[in-house]
């Protein structure tokens, strides 16, 4: 009989070596996509401070802020993820952006962009 972990059976070491392995792959390509993704959303910052920009915004949206953040949470709840942490990492994302658009900014003051 084989050793019970978390409601799965394995049959032996060798099984449960297997789904250790592959699960821990595909963990590889996901962060693989995540990074894609991430790097995605921090491409586009160049558009949204150039449209910022003309029409007079600021970097900071507290309103889009406050509505992302809405959103997420509401992920969270619905595909029962710690929403604490889910902000966190939005906030980050976040903050990424900001950076980005920031430098771009200073970059084009400069004559470097």
């Amino acid at each position: 009989m084989g050793n019970r972990k978390k409601g799965i059976f394995f049959e032996n070491k060798q099984e449960a070596y297997n789904l250790l392995e592959k699960s821990r792959k595909q963990i590889d390509e996901i962060d693989n996509d995540l990074v894609d993704l991430i790097y995605r959303r921090t491409s586009l910052a160049k558009d949204i401070v150039y449209s910022k920009q003309f029409l007079g915004m600021d970097i900071y949206d507290k309103e889009r802020e406050k509505s992302l953040h809405d959103k997420v949470n509401k992920l969270a709840i619905d595909k029962n993820i710690d929403e604490e942490i889910l902000s966190e990492i939005m906030k980050m994302l976040t903050i990424l952006s900001k950076n980005e658009q920031k430098e771009i900014l200073r970059r084009n003051e400069n004559g470097k962009y």
